[in-house]
């Protein structure tokens, strides 16, 4: 019972922390822990209309502040100027594109999100559909890859979801022509990093492009696909935050949301990889003419047997098979049907003679076949079919042939490809069949901790507003199943079932003290309390039988002393004695009855 009851305390202590889980969620809770994220409570006028009582308590609302960084960096763009102030739109045309389409003429423009929760926050937001675009802005100065690691960081928001584009940023090389007037696809650069998709592919780029240090060469490298799915940061309209770190020892990790979705190294994980392999295929190497190949060739020495009957047919009538009774030779199988009519503008010149449509003949209903009757076919016993040699191993067989290597004459090996061409400006070169795809909060740095502030400051404030928006998990399970009014009978037999097992389980047992008033028989609890009992009373009875006996005894040798006196007149002291041991003997022999009754009643 004590069990049952400790169950049912904990069931209800489990009940009273969701509700009260669920009620932080609807009212904002402490929400997480955003560090210099200001909280402030609507609190209306006095003066003003007074709130009705089924109201619920106003949510709180999250006051926006614009990033700061806390260290250095080689370049931060909030936006919350509200203009495009340092960023360059391309004059450039697409090369080998339609006249009407190769114009990066697509709209830029420097607003707040859609639905913000965050007035004042505000972000570059990609306008036009089925445009190419264009924009670029230079970093406060190059960054050069030596001994410190490279962190791209920005948001990324398909307010309208996505149906074909990208939203990646590209880091532009420093070369002799600088010019971002002129920034397009063929703009070299020397990272490209973000999300991308088209159809059901959802894809996470990281290339860089390579030098070939003997030809000068670049070659583009790109990351592993990632195991994650990706599928949810480019349908919930949500803002995402997307990282890249790229460490001197050539490790990087790519993240979205501060969650590592990605990692692993240049050197092993891109594709290409970055060095080439230092034997290769021999070009001019060629198969020889005599060369075999086939494992295995017909036995040239096996003979076809002479009973070996190719023409045989696979099919034979069934001699035993017979016609069965009641067959109508004479009866076709369909009939012309005796009910049509040849229809009134039917012309023989153009359509011919005229044939009424054949119908299954009804007298073949009701026998088992009309018309000729055949013979049904069986499998033929002697049927083998075309005759071949069976395979043997061939004894000439040299494996499946292969070019011989030869050492790779463009063979390098850079043991630090994290050394890329530095690059000095960031820009975005997209194409994109959805508009109102909205970015913001670019950092890019070294220090890891500049670049996490930056984060929790910019995205980490936005999603504290989501979540002081968002209604707990009572509020969303309502508006379920205001949509799927079914839902309804789900919730009630979600609470009904487990309240009614909790009554069940807990208020149907028996008490024990309620079992001991009903019967007078001995419960357990005190079966070995009353034993002990009886063994004590049945060891004194015992005692009290052998005292009894012993003073019985000692009466009647007395009242035989006296009256032997009164007939003998005396007796001598050696009787006495011996009728005093025989007395004693008596009565050790009852007591020894008595301990041995009291033994067997305990066994």
């Amino acid at each position: 019972m004590d069990l049952k009851l400790w169950l049912c305390l904990m069931l209800l202590g489990l009940s009273a922390s969701v509700m009260s889980t669920d009620e932080d969620d609807l009212y904002g809770g402490d929400g997480d822990d955003d560090g210099d994220v200001d909280v402030e409570d609507d609190i209306e006028d006095t003066d003003e209309k007074p709130a009705v009582q089924s109201t619920p308590p106003p949510l709180p609302r999250v006051t926006y502040k614009a990033p700061v960084l806390t260290g250095d960096a080689h370049f931060a763009e909030s936006f919350d100027s509200g203009t495009l102030e340092g960023w360059i739109l391309s004059k450039a045309k697409k090369e080998g594109a339609d006249e009407d389409i190769a114009k990066y003429d697509g709209k830029w423009e420097v607003e707040e999100m859609k639905d913000s929760k965050l007035p004042g926050d505000k972000g570059l937001v990609l306008k036009s559909r089925a445009k190419h675009h264009a924009i670029s802005a230079k970093l406060k100065n190059p960054f050069v890859f030596d001994k410190h690691p490279l962190i791209v960081q920005y948001e990324v928001s398909f307010q309208s979801g996505i149906e074909c584009g990208g939203a990646y940023v590209k880091l532009l090389s420093k070369t002799s022509d600088s010019s971002l007037d002129n920034f397009h696809d063929k703009t070299p650069y020397t990272i490209m990093f973000g999300p991308d998709k088209c159809g059901e592919d959802y894809k996470l780029h990281f290339i860089f492009r390579h030098k070939n240090p003997k030809t000068g060469e670049f070659e583009e490298k790109h990351a592993k696909r990632p195991d994650a799915d990706l599928k949810s940061y480019f349908t919930d309209k949500k803002v995402h935050l997307y990282t890249l770190v790229l460490k001197p020892d050539n490790s990087y990790e790519i993240l979205v949301d501060q969650t590592v979705v990605n990692s692993g190294n240049l050197l092993n994980d891109m594709t290409p990889p970055v060095n080439p392999p230092q034997e290769i295929e021999d070009p001019d190497d060629k198969k020889p003419d005599d060369w075999d190949e086939r494992p295995k060739i017909s036995d040239p020495d096996a003979v076809k047997p002479e009973d070996w009957d190719e023409d045989a047919p696979a099919k034979i009538p069934d001699e035993n098979a017979e016609k069965p009774e009641g067959w109508l030779d004479d009866e076709p199988e369909y009939i012309a049907d005796p009910d049509a009519e040849k229809p009134i503008d039917w012309d023989e010149d153009m359509d011919g003679e005229w044939e009424a449509p054949q119908i299954p003949n009804p007298k073949c209903q009701s026998a088992p076949g009309c018309g000729e009757w055949k013979r049904p076919t069986i499998d033929n016993p002697n049927y083998k079919g075309k005759w071949k040699a069976p395979m043997i191993d061939n004894p000439n067989y040299q494996g499946i042939w292969k070019p011989r290597k030869i050492q790779n004459p463009h063979f390098f090996e850079d043991q630090h490809p994290f050394r890329m061409i530095p690059f000095f400006a960031v820009g975005l070169e997209l194409w994109s069949m959805t508009s109102d795809i909205l970015f913001d909060n670019f950092i890019i740095c070294s220090d890891r901790s500049v670049a996490e502030k930056w984060a929790e400051d910019g995205w980490g404030l936005k999603r504290a507003a989501d979540g002081a928006s968002e209604p707990g998990v009572v509020g969303q399970m309502m508006a379920a199943a205001e949509e799927r009014p079914w839902l309804w009978v789900v919730y009630a037999l979600t609470v009904a079932l487990p309240l009614f097992l909790v009554i069940l389980f807990c208020c149907t047992g028996k008490k024990s003290g309620e079992d001991y008033k009903k019967t007078d028989a001995p419960q357990p609890d005190v079966k070995e309390e009353e034993e002990e009992e009886g063994e004590e009373e049945e060891n004194e009875k015992g005692t009290e039988e052998v005292e009894a006996d012993k003073e019985d005894i000692v009466t009647k040798s007395g009242e035989k002393q006296d009256s032997d006196a009164e007939d003998s007149g005396s007796r001598s002291q050696e009787e006495d004695e011996t009728n005093t041991a025989t007395t004693d003997k008596k009565t050790e022999e009852l007591r020894k009855r008595v301990l041995e009754s009291t033994e067997q009643n305990k066994d």
